[in-house]
């Protein structure tokens, strides 16, 4: 895909201002405008977590969006989907909604540390989310960049449920890895909850066993393109990524320090 990308959809688990600092949130939030400086566009999603202020933050629903349902288990859950603008940087950025899933107070554990039940599901909803609000958008991206790992079921549904999707057939997977990997397993039966469509639990062999580790492996099955967001990757998703024979970029702490990321990241995407 040398010199050809044009657009860039950045799916984030997190995002400055509407959560707090950390490395997948600061990324999230500089990369997307520094992209679009570089003559690219760019589209950004996150989940709506129940701690975002909307009233401070800004964010309206985009009722032309919303309204569709996402099945999971038999079961319908609507999809809502808000905006909010980042005026400084000239982005807006789309939060995946849903009553049951995204309005506690807590991204991934309760109050008391225990993780949810339901992430799974909350996986399965935001990627499907996504890339659904995205051909209601009727915007072709040429990139799409997973960060974090709520998001790493993109890759898979990108190239099995929607690979002869118009508004995808052109789009090539970048996917960040963190050290945001849970420690606790999901619940059995996360492969057969996420088939759909094109995608099958024969598709899905790694959620066999359904933990971090595996849904990152998932994730890495099915990208184009590997980027080190942060050190300490664990060992395995490292040693996968190289038997896939994928290109990585590799984490650089003086990059990510000055900003000089930003064009290799950039300089990344057109290899893909």
């Amino acid at each position: 895909m040398a010199q050809t990308v044009k657009r860039v959809l950045f799916v984030n688990s997190e995002m400055l201002p509407y959560l707090p600092e950390s490395p997948i949130a600061g990324i999230a939030r500089q990369l997307p405008q520094c992209i679009q400086e570089r003559k690219k566009e760019i589209r950004c999603f996150m989940p709506r977590y129940g701690f975002i202020n909307e009233r401070k933050n800004q964010l309206h629903e985009v009722i032309r969006l919303s309204g569709m349902n996402i099945i999971i288990s038999d079961v319908d859950h609507p999809l809502i989907i808000k905006v909010a603008s980042i005026s400084a940087a000239h982005i807006q950025v789309y939060f995946i909604d849903n009553e049951d899933y995204f309005r506690r107070k807590q991204m991934y554990a309760d109050a008391d540390g225990k993780f949810f039940e339901d992430n799974d599901e909350r996986a399965i909803f935001f990627a499907r989310g996504v890339l659904e609000t995205t051909k209601k958008l009727r915007w072709a991206p040429d990139i799409i960049h997973c960060q974090g790992w709520i998001s790493h079921l993109v890759p898979a549904y990108l190239k099995k449920a929607y690979k002869d999707d118009p508004i995808f057939s052109s789009s090539k997977v970048v996917l960040s890895l963190y050290d945001d990997v849970p420690k606790d397993a999901f619940r059995p039966g996360f492969a057969e909850k996420a088939a759909f469509g094109g995608l099958g639990a024969e598709d899905l062999a790694f959620l066999k066993k359904p933990d971090g580790i595996n849904l990152a492996k998932t994730a890495i099955q099915y990208a184009d393109g590997i980027i080190l967001g942060a050190p300490g990757t664990d060992a395995k998703l490292l040693s996968y990524c190289k038997s896939c024979k994928l290109p990585v970029l590799g984490y650089d702490a003086a990059s990510m320090e000055d900003g000089s990321y930003i064009d290799a990241y950039n300089a990344f995407y057109d290899t893909i």
